[in-house]
């Protein structure tokens, strides 16, 4: 009579190992980052062309806009120190240190987006806009400008909510819905800034689906792979910063 026999297997070591033995979150923000450096390649790149190829290109920048740009980049340069000490934080264990060294690379970022708002404000205030200036009869200027620096400003809301979902997770959603309505009611209607803020809101319902759908206590991973993000961010400025600013200053 023929007996069956059951046969366990052993899968421990049976899946194929993450790429390069790294986390698999962090092997995602590597190629997503591989990919965003293309983006803002193509936008420095043509930023450059339309410099080089006119001879008139405009020189708007002057103390002030230089002083405010430098200001800009030591918040930058500051956030990437705290996201660092968040880092190290998050690898001895240490929540509090974590939340804190978070939150202060926040604020270093929402101050770099508000001081970059008031650039944009006093630009447009000077008749500047995507299709012209009132310096010269390059009209690329205003295009390649806003269309570079807006989309890097953008880069460093999203790694503000980012940081900010990771550091308090449910807590964060009413502090960003209420820094929401406040920027969507005191700025003025006839303001850019007052569609722009709306991606405040935008940020408030992805990041309610993402904490509601799958709540969890991030790790020191999870850190590590924000800080990338966020150093990634920063190393952008610092080829926007000498390319636009520095090498249009008013002679």
């Amino acid at each position: 009579m023929a007996t069956v026999q059951h046969v366990v297997h052993d899968t421990h070591g049976e899946f194929e190992p993450s790429l390069f033995g790294t986390y698999s979150k962090k092997t995602g923000m590597w190629l997503f980052l591989a990919s965003d450096s293309l983006t803002f390649g193509a936008l420095l790149f043509a930023y450059s062309y339309g410099r080089i190829s006119n001879p008139a290109w405009p020189t708007p920048f002057g103390k002030e806009s230089i002083a405010n740009a430098t200001i800009m980049t030591a918040c930058l340069l500051s956030s990437s120190l705290t996201m660092v000490l968040a880092v190290m934080a998050a690898n001895r264990g240490d929540k509090s240190w974590t939340r804190n060294w978070l939150l202060a690379t926040m604020f270093f970022g929402a101050a770099f987006t508000v001081l970059h708002g008031m650039e944009w404000t006093r630009l447009i205030a000077d008749k500047m806009t995507p299709s012209g200036n009132p310096w010269s009869a390059v009209p690329l200027f205003g295009g390649t400008f806003f269309t570079l620096t807006g989309m890097h400003m953008l880069h460093v809301t999203i790694g503000v909510i980012y940081l900010g979902v990771i550091a308090l997770r449910k807590k964060f959603l009413p502090i960003l819905l209420g820094l929401w309505l406040i920027g969507w009611l005191v700025t003025p209607a006839d303001n850019i800034f007052h569609l722009g803020v709306h991606v405040l809101l935008i940020g408030a319902i992805v990041s309610a689906v993402i904490l509601f759908l799958k709540p969890k206590d991030y790790d020191a991973n999870d850190v590590e792979v924000s800080g990338l993000y966020w150093h990634f961010v920063d190393l952008v400025w610092m080829f926007i910063f000498p390319l636009v600013y520095l090498m249009s200053t008013k002679v």
